[in-house]
């Protein structure tokens, strides 16, 4: 079957662990520091702003997040903070860098029932000491073939790592929760790209469903990506 599914792609943060919720409590936090400096409904979209300006210098993950947390911080305040409140600001980022690993629901199960008839390929993006961290944590490294760490999700990042580590993307499969960075730059390199949900997911991250494409599908959990691989003939 030279179209056979031979290689699968799996995003890590809120596809096999859990993320975002991270990210939010952190929100939160920060929120309550400034909100004797500043309009508290107005600083999670001065953050988003800042975060996004920022991802070309510091890219993706809790340090880049951190420091942007600080630059809104200044810049809501007119530089008028006390250095405690800047101190505060750098206890929650270095909490979050040490926060547990939670492995989603069907996640052990499904890497173990897929690990010894396809190549596993872990794809994630991020500040690479805490996603290895993360990853050592879990227990989930020895079921992949290969851990790629990268900067961005691109369609040439799916064509380099599917051609390297499988049988081109034709022949390969993305699973992620992502649609703007797991999903649909992996459609366009040409592999299938399977969307599983989390119920928080970075605004950053947004995108419309690739409905019409033919090798565009959705499942509720990773409970049902087995059924769905054989279905398409993996």
């Amino acid at each position: 079957m030279p179209n056979r599914i031979t290689t699968i792609g799996f995003d890590a943060d809120d596809t096999l662990w859990q993320n975002e919720q991270f990210y939010r409590l952190t929100e939160q936090r920060f929120v309550d520091l400034l909100k004797d400096h500043t309009d508290a409904n107005e600083l999670p979209a001065r953050l988003l702003a800042a975060e996004k300006r920022n991802l070309g210098l510091y890219g993706f993950g809790i340090k880049g997040f951190t420091l942007s947390m600080i630059e809104t911080a200044l810049e809501v305040s007119g530089g008028s903070l006390p250095p405690s409140v800047i101190a505060e600001i750098l206890a929650a980022g270095r909490e979050m860098l040490g926060h547990p690993v939670e492995p989603l629901p069907n996640v052990q199960e499904t890497l173990e029932a897929l690990a010894g008839r396809f190549r596993l390929v872990m794809i994630t993006k991020g500040d690479l000491f805490d996603q290895e961290r993360k990853l050592a944590a879990s227990g989930l490294g020895d079921f992949f073939a290969a851990i790629e760490i990268v900067s961005d999700k691109t369609m040439s990042t799916y064509e380099r790592i599917f051609s390297q580590h499988g049988d081109g993307p034709s022949r390969s499969l993305m699973v992620g929760n992502s649609l703007k960075s797991d999903i649909v730059p992996a459609l366009a390199a040409g592999s299938w790209g399977v969307y599983v949900p989390h119920t928080l997911t970075w605004s950053f991250e947004h995108h419309e469903k690739p409905e019409g494409h033919p090798r565009f599908r959705e499942i509720a959990d990773l409970s049902q990506l087995e059924t769905l691989l054989r279905n398409i003939g993996g």
